[in-house]
């Protein structure tokens, strides 16, 4: 559970990243698609909530996680999300919620929002970005890998680091 001060310093470490994503153009057409119905979250944010104990939801699909995924992180999935799957999480825990580019896990978060879990994000940029970072990213042999679910060709194109599969 992240308290007030926890939350200063992700606060604080996201403004000592450069942007929301190394590229502007991918900010800004990630920003002309999300709601912005769910807080997101930078890449340094999370590497710090995660530090701090926030548990990591990847709602992307099952084929996406096994390819590849954040370490640690819980796969929920998007399609055949079940609220049921989340239960055992305590609604005061932080929670940060991604898939490929960050949409799909804002309709998550709007759904655990709903809910009533009270401190939810959205990875700004979602697995891309985090990659886009040098991250790294492991499949679901728990072996770190270079490959990432490409979603499809027109969102791929945003993905600087790795290699895409589908």
């Amino acid at each position: 559970m992240l308290g007030i001060i926890s939350i200063f310093w992700l606060v604080l470490a996201g403004l000592q990243e450069q942007g929301p994503t190394r590229n502007p153009e991918y900010a800004a057409r990630l920003n002309s698609i999300y709601r912005h119905s769910v807080p997101t979250i930078t890449v340094n944010e999370l590497k710090e909530a995660m530090k701090d104990g926030a548990v990591v939801l990847d709602a992307r699909e099952a084929d996406e996680f096994e390819v590849s995924h954040i370490r640690h992180s819980r796969h929920v999935g998007y399609i055949w999300f079940d609220m049921r799957n989340v239960y055992d999480i305590p609604k005061t825990d932080t929670i940060v919620v991604y898939c490929a580019i960050g949409n799909r896990s804002e309709r998550i978060g709007e759904k655990l929002k709903k809910a009533g879990y009270q401190h939810v994000f959205n990875l700004f940029g979602g697995l891309y970005e985090w990659v886009n970072r040098r991250n790294p990213v492991y499949n679901n042999e728990d072996i770190q890998t270079t490959e990432i679910h490409g979603y499809d060709k027109n969102w791929a194109r945003w993905l600087e680091n790795g290699s895409a599969v589908y």
